[in-house]
């Protein structure tokens, strides 16, 4: 048996039109999600050395960055300040 590998099976499933609308729904929230790691990245922190900046558990930035929890704007400000940033909202 032929194993797939995760890119071929996402390009599969993104062939059919009721798969592509609901990932193109989600794609704010996955470019969310780039945004929050990729400040962490650019800081050079560890998860477990963001949460410790953030007063929290290394299990709370992760599901942060899985886009597992609901954050608030107090939250995400903590998060962007331990990783050394500032978040500003903007709308369009």
């Amino acid at each position: 048996m032929k194993m797939t590998s995760l890119s071929d099976f996402k390009k599969e499933l993104l062939q059919q039109d009721d798969f592509k609308n609901e990932y193109d729904a989600l794609e704010e929230e996955f470019q969310f999600i780039r945004v929050l790691i990729d400040m962490r990245e650019k800081s050079g922190l560890t998860q477990e050395e963001i949460a410790k900046k953030m007063g929290t558990q290394k299990s709370n930035i992760s599901r942060l960055e899985k886009g597992t929890s609901n954050p608030g704007w107090k939250t995400l400000k903590k998060y962007a300040h331990a990783c050394g940033f500032k978040i500003q909202l903007q709308y369009s």
